[in-house]
Parts: structure tokens; C-alpha cells; sequence
């Protein structure tokens, strides 16, 4: 099986010409070669262009695929719709055109022909047209497709420019085939990067440059310094005291003229304290006198009670609708 590499923008003349230093011992140039043509439905292109990818071959197959664009309605004329099928250009050698067309032929039933290349007329003036000789090559096409007799084009078709598709005839030069161009079809695998361990090497230091930043750094920082010290302000002497007294501003003496006695602050009397009046009842002063003598003996609250002093006095002040048990409390919490 073949192996199918892209090359862009190539023409059949210029493959032949640099087929030694692309496939070297792949390439034999004394192999005879010849140029047939192939119509395919568009639609199938891609199997056309993939065709090298599923046939044995002893030499490099190249096809060339050619878009009519002005010469496009002359084909029209003839009866065959050129939107509808792809027009390839395959330069083959001669001992693989059996296999290369074997299967198309027997299993898909492609049909063969011969078609007349001629060079479009003048008056449709393409750009860089090259006039030559019209002949007639081998054409196969697709049994969908009408047949065609006449195919114009602007120049030879060894001058065809366009996208190369080439088939090597061996697997072994499918990583000749990727140097050289993108690999289409099936491909191979991609081979695993090589690690490659790179030593890490510290670098030293570099006195020089360690001077020279010091220094600049030094530099700095006198010029931050220098620019942060205010300049010395000018001393300017003050005026004396006899000189500040010679000085009169305008209006001084009006002011104090016009300025009214100042007035003694009357004396305002401050409000004299009085007494606080003791509105308790009697009984109550009484009580709390009794009960303080108490704690100050040392009698304890609880026994405080049995006192006949203290009985003799609540009996009076209830009598007098006087609450001992409220004061009594407040007293010895």
C-alpha cells in the first residue's frame, strides 16, 4: 500500500525535477511515464485524492487536480456540466497503470476514453496563458459522468499549478513523506518525544556587577538625601523692643480712643446654704437610733429581735402606722 503526502502549489515539472532530492533511491528516472486524465463525481474527490493509500505501486504516483473557471462554459457547449464532476491530471509510470486503475475499472465500472486537450482561445484572455500544441491523452471517468471530448486549458498540462497529491510506493518512505509534506489518509503515529535532561548550572556571581550596583545604589541615596534637607531659610533680625514701640499702625490711636471704659464686673452674691430638713417622725429616729446601737455592739440581726428595747418600740410604731421591717432591713443588709 502506498502512502499519500500534500505538497502545495507544484506543477508536474517541477516534481520531476527535484524527484531525486525528494524520494532519492525511491525515484527512477529512466522508468517511462505517461499523463492520463480522470473525471470523478466532485462529491468523491477525496476518495480519488486517498486512491495511492489502497493500491501497490512500484514508483511515485502524482496527480494534480485542475478547476475550470473561464474555460468553464466552453465545456458547457460540449454538454457536460463542469460543477458536476472533478478533473484530476495523474502522471503515473507506465507499469503501474494496471493496478492503479484495476479496481475502478472492474469493481466501479469507470469507463475509458480518450480526450483532446487543446489551449483555450486567446479571446478569452486568462492571465498568463501559454499557448501549445493540442493532443489527445488517456481518460477513465466515473459511469455518472457523460463523456467529454475536448478539455481546454491555458498552458501544458506539465505546467498545471496546484495541490500535488503524491503516493509513495512504499510504507518505508511514509517518514520521507512528512519531511517533505502533510501526510494525508491513514498516517502514522507520531513518534515519542526524547527527553533529554539538561544540568542546572548555578550561575556566579559577578563581583564587578555587585560593585557597580552598590555603587549606584549608594549614589541613590545621596541624591534622596540631598533632595530631602530644605535649604537654609535666611536669617532676618527682629526688630527690637524700642524699635517695636516707635511703630504706630494707622489708626492705633483712634481705636484707643473710641474703645469705652472697660467695666468692673459687678459681684454676683453666691446663694447661701441651708439646712436640710429632717422630716423623719420621731418614732423612725428612734428605731434607727436603736438598731445602730445595736450593730455597733456587735449584736448579731437574728438576735436583735429578742431585744425587749426593740419590742417595745415596734409596738409603738405600729401604733403610729410606722413600717419597722423596711428600715430594719436597709440597715443591716
Amino acid at each position: 500500500m502506498g502512502v499519500t503526502a500534500m505538497i502545495p502549489n507544484m506543477t508536474f515539472q517541477q516534481l520531476k525535477d527535484e524527484a531525486n532530492s525528494r524520494w532519492q533511491e525511491i525515484w527512477d528516472g529512466n522508468a517511462a511515464r505517461l499523463e492520463v486524465m480522470l473525471l470523478c463525481p466532485r462529491k468523491e474527490r477525496k476518495l480519488l485524492e486517498l486512491h495511492g493509500d489502497m493500491i501497490d505501486h512500484g514508483q511515485p504516483v502524482m496527480g494534480i487536480f485542475h478547476r475550470p473557471r473561464a474555460e468553464a462554459e466552453l465545456i458547457s457547449d460540449q454538454g457536460f456540466d463542469p460543477r458536476s464532476a472533478s478533473f484530476q491530471f495523474v502522471n503515473i509510470a507506465n507499469a503501474d497503470m494496471g493496478p492503479w486503475m484495476q479496481q475502478l475499472v472492474t469493481q466501479e465500472g469507470w469507463l475509458r476514453s480518450t480526450v483532446e486537450i487543446s489551449p483555450v482561445p486567446f479571446s478569452l484572455d486568462i492571465p498568463n496563458q501559454r499557448p501549445f500544441e493540442k493532443h489527445s491523452i488517456l481518460c477513465f471517468r466515473h459511469p455518472s459522468l457523460p463523456a467529454l471530448e475536448k478539455y481546454f486549458l491555458p498552458y501544458p498540462v506539465h505546467a498545471l499549478v496546484g495541490k500535488a497529491f503524491v503516493s509513495l510506493p512504499r510504507k518505508q518512505a511514509a517518514e520521507l513523506a512528512k519531511q517533505q509534506a502533510e501526510i494525508l489518509g491513514v498516517g502514522l503515529a507520531k513518534p515519542e518525544p526524547e527527553i533529554v535532561e539538561v544540568p542546572i548550572v548555578e550561575p556566579t556571581p559577578d563581583l564587578d556587577s555587585s560593585i557597580e550596583s552598590d555603587d549606584s545604589t549608594s549614589k541613590l541615596e545621596e541624591a534622596f538625601i540631598t533632595e530631602m534637607i530644605p535649604e537654609e531659610a535666611t536669617q532676618v533680625a527682629l526688630p527690637t523692643t524700642e524699635e517695636a514701640e516707635q511703630v504706630a499702625l494707622p489708626g492705633s490711636e483712634k481705636s484707643a480712643e473710641t474703645l469705652p471704659p472697660a467695666v468692673a464686673e459687678e459681684s454676683i452674691p453666691l446663694p447661701t446654704g441651708e439646712s436640710e430638713i429632717d422630716n423623719t417622725s420621731p418614732i423612725e429616729r428612734e428605731f434607727r437610733a436603736l438598731i445602730q446601737e445595736l450593730l455597733d455592739t456587735g449584736v448579731d440581726p437574728s438576735d436583735m429581735m429578742t431585744d425587749p428595747r426593740l419590742e417595745e418600740i415596734t409596738e409603738r410604731a405600729l401604733a403610729q402606722n410606722f413600717e419597722t421591717w423596711p428600715v430594719f432591713m436597709q440597715m443591716v443588709s
